[in-house]
């Protein structure tokens, strides 16, 4: 774990430093990940069930890779009913919040008479795709889905690895409360390309949304242009800003709560109280043991942590927006006037009560969200992620007559005759 501070001579190459070092999956992989596509592209579902039996010890077959309604029904019947209630609230706090989202189509009328406008439609077919192993998250499931279910998607697809055959129960109550149509059992960049170029019984997908390792990262970035993607994610990230006022036990305990998801997730505190600075690396040890995630947590917390003292609270803004954190907690006895300075977060988290956790689960806000530093030009994933916004425009004769000589003369200036014929030829009628 670093311990950097504002009046060292060298902060600002080490901060630097920080920044620079994204984190982002090993790009390694690259090659592997395109042969793959390529053989799915070529192939079909051939390469989709060799691959799939390779990897995940699973056989199947077009009539089998499909899981059908009573499997479907019998994992979620596993379901303990304090997690299905659970679940039901998140689904239902999620659905409300990304409703309030929806855009508004729109048209107005200028002094020439032409009417213009837009209007935003769904994509016809979504996929979703649901990781296996430390990634199976129900939640994950809830997050990428209702969003494309409230944008009026006709047809969510989802595909999802079961090694050995196992299927998530939590992950299919979660695909039934999120409208999830139909669900397969395949993973890896082999289903990310099934859903790219369809390969019967998969379905052709017009966007392709949801977490998984480097290969499925890598292959969405590669199919980008194929099909539309949510984003190109690495591993997570949290930076808490705090002063003297906030309890280090729980900044300790928030900072791990991103660590445990990778080794190398990453997870920063920035405080003006130097003996806030050490009580939070205190606790850390302290916490640490209590988690069943200890290994993961402590390679993340001293691979890739860091601690950032300044000497004044006001100095955390342009840091937090250099590092345009995923996660942002403002565990702060005013955060206001530090919220309106950020610019650069995927999601900010106001006050000592409002732990990240809540917005993973059940806060409503998508916990879908860049990583990176990609924060500084992107946001996260919501309704209109689902949506394309089509213009339109309506001149009519009297718009044309106002409009018609100066399209013209662009268009001849720009050497485009046809162009201007197109305007000219009206004129001659």
């Amino acid at each position: 774990m670093q311990r950097l501070s504002t009046r060292q001579p060298e902060f600002a190459a080490r901060f630097r430093a920080l920044v620079e070092d994204t984190r982002d999956p090993d790009r390694g992989v690259s090659g592997q990940v395109s042969a793959i596509l390529d053989r799915v592209r070529q192939e079909g579902f051939a390469a989709v069930a060799e691959l799939t039996g390779r990897f995940d010890r699973v056989v199947i077959d077009a009539g089998s890779v499909e899981v059908n309604p009573a499997e479907r029904a019998a994992a979620m019947a596993l379901v303990p009913d304090d997690q299905r209630r659970a679940l039901e609230l998140a689904a239902e706090r999620i659905r409300a919040f990304h409703r309030a989202q929806r855009p508004a189509d729109g048209a107005h009328m200028d002094d020439a008479g032409v009417r213009a406008g837009w209007r935003w439609t769904a994509v016809d077919r979504a996929g979703l795709y649901v990781p296996g192993g430390r990634a199976a998250y129900p939640s994950s499931v809830l997050m990428n889905a209702i969003p494309a279910q409230v944008a009026g998607v006709d047809e969510l697809v989802m595909v999802t690895p079961t090694p050995d055959g196992r299927l998530n129960p939590l992950a299919m109550l979660a695909a039934e409360l999120s409208g999830v149509s139909r669900i397969f059992r395949i993973g890896g960049a082999q289903a990310i390309a099934a859903l790219a170029y369809g390969t019967a019984p998969i379905p052709r997908c017009d966007m392709i949304v949801g977490p998984g390792n480097a290969w499925v990262a890598e292959a969405k970035r590669q199919l980008y242009g194929t099909v539309g993607i949510d984003m190109v994610a690495g591993p997570s990230e949290i930076l808490v800003i705090a002063d003297a006022s906030a309890r280090p036990d729980w900044i300790a305990a928030d900072l791990l709560s991103q660590a445990e998801h990778d080794p190398v997730a990453q997870s920063i505190l920035i405080t003006d109280s130097p003996t806030l600075a050490d009580a939070v690396a205190q606790w850390v040890e302290r916490l640490l043991p209590r988690l069943q995630t200890q290994d993961t947590a402590r390679e993340s917390w001293e691979g890739y942590g860091a601690i950032i003292e300044v000497a004044e609270l006001g100095e955390a803004i342009p840091l937090a927006n250099a590092l345009a954190a995923e996660h942002l907690e403002l565990m702060l006895a005013d955060p206001a006037p530090f919220f309106e300075g950020i610019r650069h977060a995927g999601s900010i988290f106001l006050g000592s009560h409002t732990p990240e956790p809540i917005g993973d689960y059940i806060g409503g806000p998508n916990h879908v969200l860049p990583t990176g530093r990609r924060a500084r030009f992107s946001g996260g994933l919501g309704v209109h992620n689902f949506m394309k916004r089509t213009t339109w425009l309506e001149v009519g004769r009297t718009g044309f007559d106002a409009l018609a000589d100066a399209t013209a003369t662009l268009a001849d200036a720009e050497g485009l005759s046809a162009h201007a014929l197109a305007v000219r030829i009206r004129r001659e009628a």
